[in-house]
This record gives C-alpha cells, sequence and structure tokens, in this order.
C-alpha cells in the first residue's frame, strides 16, 4: 500500500501540502458564516484577509510597504504595469522578452505592442537548445528596450536566470525590469530589493500552495508614483470613500492599482496556505526537493532519457523535465505512473517532475521504476 498522496510530483502546477484541504475547507466555512450573516461585520473580515494577504507575500518577497497588491494572475498584473506607465513611455521603442516565457504573457504583449505602439522583440532559443540563454538576452537588449519581462524559473525547462547580470543591463541600458518569479515563488528565496527590479508579478499556485485567482503585483516604489492605471475606481484613491465625481486623486502607493471592489475570495482562501508557508522550514523542504531532484537526474542518465533541466543546482528550479520519444510516448509514461498513484504531467514530448513536501524519496523510486519498463528513449 502506497503512502497517501506521496507521489505527487505536480508542485510547478497546484501545490499541495499537510492539511491543505481542511484549511481550505475551514477558511471557505470562516468566509459562508461572515458573508451569510445579517449584519454589518463582512467587509472588515473580508478586507482583513486581504490584508493578510498581502503582508504575508510583502514579507515573502521582501518588499516595502504599500508595494504590493493583489490581482487576478500574472497576464492580468502585467497589463495592470503596462498600461499604467507614463504616456508614451512605450511607444516607439521595444519590449524584451524570452521565447520560452509563460506563452500567456507572450499572448498579451503581442497584442499590447499594437495599442501601446511599441515593438516587441522575442529572444530566440538557440539551434537544438531548451532554454534561452541570459548572454543572448542580453545581446539583443539594446538602448531601444523600454522594458524588459524577464521568467526567473522557466515552465518549460526550470532553467533559472541570472536575475543579477540581467537586472545590471537593465540599469545600464536604462530599461525597467520586470520579473514574472511564479515558478519558484515559495522554494528559492526572492528579494524585490537584491537585485533591485522594478516590477514582480506571480500567482499564489504551484510552491505557494493557494488557490486560482490570487496573484500579486510588486512595483518598485519610485516608480509608483509614476504610473496612472488605467482601470481605476473607488479602491484606486487614497480615501476610497470619496464620492466627488470631479475630486479624484489616485492613492500615493500601490493602492493606485486596485480599482473597483477587491475580488477578496480567493485571497482569503489561499491565507492559510501563505501561514502555513511562513511558519514551515522553508530551508528543510528546499532540502528535501533538492535530494529528489538529484536522483532525478541521476536516475535519467541511468535510463538513457534526455534531461531538458540544467544539471548544475544553482541554475535551476525545483523541477525536473524530461524529454522522451514523443507526446504519445509521454502520455504511456503518465498512465502507467498514475497506476501506481505518481502524479505528473507533460509538455508535448516532455515529462515534468517537481517533488515537494508531500513527495516521499519511496515514490520517486516507483516513479523510476515505471519510467525504466517504458519505451520511451529519445533515441
Amino acid at each position: 500500500m502506497h503512502k497517501q498522496n506521496d507521489g505527487y510530483f505536480l508542485y510547478h502546477s497546484i501545490g499541495q501540502y499537510p492539511g491543505k484541504s481542511a484549511h481550505l475547507a475551514a477558511a471557505m466555512t470562516a468566509f459562508g458564516d461572515v458573508w451569510g450573516a445579517a449584519d454589518d461585520g463582512q467587509w472588515d473580515y473580508l478586507l482583513g484577509q486581504r490584508a493578510l494577504f498581502i503582508e504575508l507575500w510583502r514579507k515573502l518577497i521582501d518588499a516595502g510597504e504599500k508595494t504590493v497588491t493583489t490581482c487576478e494572475n500574472v497576464t492580468q498584473g502585467l497589463h495592470m504595469l503596462a498600461t499604467a506607465l507614463p504616456e508614451n513611455y512605450l511607444r516607439g521603442r521595444k519590449v524584451l522578452v524570452a521565447a520560452d516565457c509563460f506563452p500567456s504573457n507572450h499572448f498579451l504583449l503581442t497584442r499590447l505592442q499594437e495599442s501601446l505602439d511599441f515593438t516587441l522583440e522575442t529572444v530566440k532559443l538557440r539551434q537544438g537548445a531548451s532554454w534561452v540563454e541570459d548572454e543572448d538576452m542580453i545581446a539583443q537588449w539594446s538602448d531601444e528596450v523600454a522594458l524588459a519581462l524577464v521568467t526567473w524559473v522557466s515552465s518549460t525547462s526550470s532553467r533559472k536566470t541570472d536575475m543579477s547580470a540581467l537586472a545590471a543591463h537593465a540599469r545600464a541600458k536604462g530599461s525597467l525590469i520586470g520579473v514574472d518569479i511564479t515558478q519558484a515563488a515559495g522554494l528559492l528565496p526572492f528579494s524585490v530589493q537584491a537585485p533591485p527590479i522594478d516590477f514582480a508579478i506571480s500567482t499564489s499556485l504551484k510552491w505557494m500552495c493557494g488557490t486560482p485567482g490570487a496573484g500579486v503585483l510588486y512595483v518598485r516604489p519610485e516608480l509608483i508614483g509614476d504610473c496612472r492605471p488605467q482601470l481605476r475606481g473607488w479602491f484606486s484613491q487614497d480615501n476610497p470613500f470619496n464620492w466627488d465625481i470631479d475630486r479624484f486623486d489616485y492613492a500615493p502607493d500601490i493602492r493606485r492599482f486596485d480599482n473597483g471592489t477587491p475580488s477578496i475570495v480567493a485571497a482569503a482562501a489561499t491565507v492559510p496556505a501563505l501561514q502555513w508557508h511562513a511558519q514551515a522550514d522553508q530551508a528543510a523542504i528546499l532540502a528535501h526537493n533538492r535530494d529528489l531532484t538529484a536522483r532525478l537526474i541521476t536516475a535519467a542518465d541511468e535510463l538513457g532519457l534526455a534531461l531538458i533541466t540544467p544539471r548544475p543546482v544553482g541554475e535551476r528550479g525545483g523541477s525536473v523535465m524530461l524529454k522522451l520519444a514523443s507526446p504519445d510516448a509521454a502520455q504511456q509514461a503518465l498512465s502507467a505512473l498514475r497506476a501506481e498513484d505518481i502524479y505528473a504531467d507533460s509538455r508535448g514530448a516532455i515529462l515534468r517532475f517537481s517533488p515537494g513536501v508531500m513527495t516521499s524519496a519511496d515514490a520517486t523510486e516507483r516513479l523510476i521504476s515505471v519510467l525504466g519498463k517504458q519505451d520511451s528513449r529519445t533515441g
């Protein structure tokens, strides 16, 4: 009999932790009790939960007070920032992004270049490569680049960028630099101060173990004052209860990125996961991940499987990606793994494995055994 949930390798998608189901149910019950009560206590409770969500995220990424707010997801957070920049800041200039960024961000930027009149420049992968090299990003990063969006850790290779080198180049070129930290936030330490960046976006899924819809946007304090978000409303003001329609003024801090009544349920549902994470032994969680990912890399070599993830531990996130012979081979392997209570996923012919706090060494050996029985070599 397998230990319950010990074969979970999907932390690149949805994070799990012991007691998550019960914590989530309790949070939603508390929400239902407050929201369904025939009294006037709803908003104090809900806005308090949102404030707690923001504070937990702020501390996690070493951000200053009033520099972090909520959004639905990374795509929305990127849209909020890009459309709030000073008028004509992007016009006639370039926005730089790597080809292995999260596709949703690329979809957005492709459309925004029409309305904001910039040129989207995508740094391509080298022939046969699995990720975009930092040096290639820097080589295309000219004085014409107004903004660069960096993916901290790739969702297709788990390759980690050298943030110090890219941030230094951004400063030298006078470019804004933003970072999508989704694929490693909560597993690898990250500070918006070291190196200093202009904005960061993330969700609370994956290693953060939260719920969908609980995104965050960080903006550097010096940049906030220059931004005038297009989507604005009563919560964009310093005093949300100003009802004079002729006297709107943006809040002096990150609140100017808010708009109408905030969507709070996802934040409230995620608070228990953020509290668990804040109290957990994060060094031990990372060490556990490093042990299991190292074992997977060794096994890939033993089985003759193509490794898509960097070997040096300092150059990768928390996942191991292996390329099989075909998408069909990947699906067959996933079916065989599922029969052994092992859960992973694929992108085409690439299998993605991300061991987390609930993943055991025994399950990792079961996974390796299953892969060894598959006709999965790339040849």
